[in-house]
Formats: structure tokens, C-alpha cells, sequence
């Protein structure tokens, strides 16, 4: 069998095969093994999250995840790192990290992989993939192969400057498979300059918040948010731009405290500070400023109950318009890609093309930042590679 793809689902698929008796023959194109993993997690790689559900995930057929994500754990997951001595930490939230490098985990991978003993072509081009008796036929720089089965574990096209491209789903294409259209997802979102020219000098105040999309998904996230000179950043937004769409608005809770106008009301009385150094108890001052204005300058005392109101109503509903995301550049994922529908849910191989499968990024199942497509790499990779390693035994 034949992987094209050393990333994380890549591996896994190879080293669950090898490890199962298939010979696998491991292709990607890089100089430098697995770069996506590499700058993971500023350098240490959130590898799990201990809470992943199927309900972490976006896809447009929500339930195709299930079987993969119960077949191969976080837990199962962990205790294959701790096999190798890798110390890790959690984060909030559930989040996996390692205590040293992502290195490590790249190390680990390989360590599997050639346990397996799966043959890497490395640096390798794929130029062709044909369809022959028997299975398929690649064209590459390394020569022609050809193999009963081939997996398709190039990732999406989130972060082109390390190598990711388009590959899987012009396999995708050729094959007749239908791809759900590519997005930019866990990515800042950004606003006209014009629009955003008040906020612009905020740029590195953060701040929790909750935020949603207005009409959209009732998700919503209370998570960091921060501002940009272009827009919004930090793990709120990033979380909820995998479910905001063109023409839609963030409605934004700027201080999710229940109770807030009734606790400043009480509040203001006796206060002898200008109320933008009153709101310096909750936010950051520059924040605080800017919002209030000129009106900042007042008293907090001299502040009527229906403008606290007021006040507070802008803060929690903050309604902006996006113009647009920071695009795949900044993007930490792909959404969208291999429809589902086209795969079997327990192996991920296509239906009516025997010996031919989609794993990963690759596939329309977009995980929420926080290790959850880390996850969904390593159980789709387990998946396909026990059922290609199975096939050795039909």
C-alpha cells in the first residue's frame, strides 16, 4: 500500500498498517518531515484534548465523525506518548500539550513508523495517479509505484508557506468525488478599514468575551478575544470563524458578567472617578477609554441609571460586521474538502473506488481549536490503517 501524505494522519494510517503486517511505502513531497506539527502549538503541540466529542467537530454531515473518534481515544492517544517518555501538561480546557517540543512528537511518529517498517520516499513528487487492474499507479520523481491500495493524507490548505496545498482534493476532483468548497477556519477575522479605524490603536488589548454569530449556529464561545490592527483575533474568534460565513455579523458580550447594569448602578454611588476609571476595573484602560469617549471624562456619580443601561446594552451586544477572514495564510485548519459522503464512515475509503481513501485534514471534519484535529488525525489515521492491515487477512 502506498500513503501519500507524512503528516500526522499520514503517519498514524502507515505505522497502524505496518504495525498490522502491511508493506507501506510512505510518500510526501517535503524536505522537512511533518512542519504542521512542528509549529503546532507555539512550538509544543496541543496533541489531544481530553474532552473530544463528536460535538467538537463541523462538518456538513455532523454524525460521520462518531465511529472514527470512538474507534481511537485521547486516552489511547496519551498512553502511546507516554510509552515514550514524553512529558506533558494540561492546559485549560482539556488541552494536551508537550512540556518540551512538538519535536517530540514528530520523533515518536517516525519511531512508529519505521517499527512498521514502512519504506519512505522523502522528498518524493507525486506527477500522476492512475486508476489499473489491480489497484493504482503513481507517477513520481522517484519513479513509477503502483499498489492495490492508496491513502490520500495531504491535509488541507491552511498554512501554504509550510508546504500545505491542494493535492487531496484535486485527487478528489479527478476521482469524480465531491468536494464540500474549502474555507479558511480557526482564523482572524478582519473588518473594512474604515469601520475599524476606532478600534485599530486597541491593537493587542485582550479580553474575555462571549461571542456568537448573528442568525447563524447557536454555538457560542466565552473564550479570550483580541484586537488587531485589521480586526479580531485570540481562541474566541478563532473558534467561532468556523462557523461564520460572508455577510453575517458577531453579536459579542465585550464583559459576560450577569447582573453587570444593576452592579454598577450600585456602584456609582459615592464614586467620585471618572467612569472610564471605573470600567478600568473590569477592562483594560485603553479599552475602557475608547469606548466611553469623551463621556469617560465624566463622574461615574453624575451617570443616570438609564444610561448605565444603555451602556451596558452596547457592551454585552456588540453587533460588527466582518468583511472577511486573515485568510489560509493565517488560518490553523481547513474546513470543508473530501465530502463525507463519499467515504465510509468505519474506514474511509471511497465508496465504489476500492483500495482508495481520504484521511485528515483532507476531509470535510473541522475540529474546534484546542487539539481536537490533532484527534481526528490520529483516529482517522488508526482507522484506515487497521482496515488496510485487515485486508491483508480477506
Amino acid at each position: 500500500m502506498i500513503v501519500i501524505g507524512a503528516g500526522a494522519a499520514g503517519m498514524m494510517c502507515a505505522a497502524t498498517a505496518g504495525a498490522g503486517g502491511r508493506e507501506v511505502i510512505l510518500v510526501d513531497h517535503a524536505t522537512k518531515l511533518a512542519e504542521k506539527i512542528r509549529i503546532s502549538g507555539g512550538g509544543r503541540c496541543n496533541f489531544t484534548n481530553v474532552n473530544v466529542a463528536p460535538e467538537n467537530f463541523i462538518s456538513a454531515n455532523p454524525k460521520f465523525c462518531r465511529t472514527v473518534l470512538a474507534g481511537y481515544t485521547p486516552q489511547d492517544f496519551i498512553k502511546l506518548v507516554k510509552s515514550y517518555g514524553i512529558a506533558w501538561h494540561e492546559k485549560h480546557r482539556g488541552q494536551l500539550f508537550c512540556d518540551e517540543s512538538s519535536e517530540q512528537i514528530i520523533a515518536m511518529l517516525r519511531k512508529e513508523c519505521d517499527r512498521a517498517r514502512v519504506k519512505w520516499r522523502m522528498p518524493c513528487t507525486v506527477q500522476s495517479i492512475k486508476r489499473i487492474i489491480g489497484g493504482f499507479e503513481l507517477g513520481t520523481s522517484a519513479g513509477v509505484l503502483r499498489s492495490r491500495d492508496l491513502v490520500i493524507a495531504t491535509g488541507g490548505t491552511a498554512v501554504p508557506q509550510v508546504g500545505a496545498t491542494d493535492f487531496a482534493l484535486k485527487v478528489a476532483t479527478q476521482f469524480g468525488i465531491e468536494v464540500i468548497e474549502p474555507r479558511p477556519a480557526l482564523v482572524p477575522l478582519q473588518f473594512d478599514p474604515n469601520v475599524w479605524q476606532p478600534f485599530a490603536h486597541l491593537a493587542g488589548v485582550a479580553i474575555e468575551a462571549e461571542i456568537a454569530v448573528t442568525g447563524g449556529p447557536k454555538q457560542r464561545f466565552v473564550e479570550d478575544m483580541l484586537f488587531t490592527h485589521r480586526g479580531l483575533s485570540g481562541p474566541g474568534i478563532l473558534q467561532i470563524s468556523s462557523y461564520w460565513r460572508p455577510g453575517q455579523s458577531l453579536a459579542i458580550n465585550l464583559l459576560p458578567t450577569k447582573g453587570l447594569a444593576q452592579e454598577l448602578i450600585e456602584l456609582k454611588t459615592g464614586a467620585k472617578q471618572q467612569a472610564s476609571t471605573v470600567m478600568s476595573k473590569y477592562w483594560p484602560k485603553r479599552l475602557a477609554e475608547q469606548w466611553l469617549g469623551e463621556s469617560g471624562q465624566r463622574k461615574f456619580a453624575e451617570w443616570s441609571d438609564k444610561a448605565i443601561r444603555a451602556l451596558v446594552e452596547q457592551i454585552q451586544n456588540w453587533q460588527v460586521l466582518p468583511s472577511g477572514t486573515a485568510g489560509l495564510r493565517k488560518a490553523e485548519v481547513m474546513a470543508g474538502g473530501v465530502d463525507t459522503g463519499a467515504l465510509d464512515q468505519r474506514t474511509l475509503e471511497v465508496k465504489g473506488i476500492e483500495g482508495l481513501y481520504f484521511l485528515g485534514e483532507a476531509v470535510d471534519v473541522t475540529g474546534w481549536l484546542g487539539g481536537y484535529n490533532f484527534q481526528w488525525a490520529w483516529a482517522s489515521g488508526v482507522a484506515c490503517g487497521r482496515a488496510l492491515a485487515a485486508r491483508t487477512r480477506d
